[in-house]
């Protein structure tokens, strides 16, 4: 009975890290990138408008997966979910009449938001800046001399995110995330 135990908590956090991982890129942002750059960088056969272009995609992009670092959800008085931006007071929600009944000072910024939007901007910055077309665009001899350094960079990253991840889980409930009454324990 015992190990039963051991290997549903096992599992327990193994799925809570994996949803820890989920939660690190805004998917709707990684999709978006992933599917703009072929088009905006020409499928790696880049002019000076397709780099300015791509570099205008992966700043936006990664200032959304930052972004999103600093957002959380509720559930209003109306029943609904709301959503706001952390702040120091508190979430500032998006819209007064909301929050009115809510007490949002819970949510106060913290040092972890801002150690999550550095790690979510640099997994980010590692998928978007060695993706195969970012790579022919912008640096197209890195391809065959640092052909190691491609295969080897994003799990080493990947792993030290994650491992950062598990360890000091995010309890935000962003946008595009269902809030729990387990967010305002935050």
């Amino acid at each position: 009975m015992a190990t039963k135990t051991r290997e549903s908590s096992i599992q327990d956090k193994t799925f809570s890290g994996v949803g820890n991982l989920i939660k690190l890129l805004p998917t709707g942002t990684v999709f978006m990138f992933q599917f703009l750059n072929p088009v905006l960088t020409n499928n790696g056969q880049c002019h000076t408008v397709n780099k300015y272009l791509s570099g205008i995609l992966m700043g936006l992009c990664g200032f959304s997966c930052c972004f999103s670092c600093f957002t959380d959800s509720y559930r209003g008085s109306d029943g609904s979910t709301h959503y706001g931006i952390a702040t120091m007071k508190g979430l500032w929600p998006s819209s007064d009449s909301a929050g009115s009944s809510v007490d949002l000072s819970s949510y106060k910024l913290r040092v972890g938001d801002f150690a999550h939007a550095f790690f979510s901007l640099i997994v980010f910055s590692v998928l978007s800046l060695l993706d195969s077309n970012t790579v022919k665009c912008f640096y197209p001899s890195f391809e065959s001399t640092e052909k190691v350094l491609l295969m080897v960079l994003p799990p080493a990253i990947g792993a030290v995110s994650g491992t950062v991840f598990m360890l000091f889980p995010n309890k935000r409930h962003g946008i595009g995330y269902p809030s729990s009454d387990s967010s305002q324990d935050s």
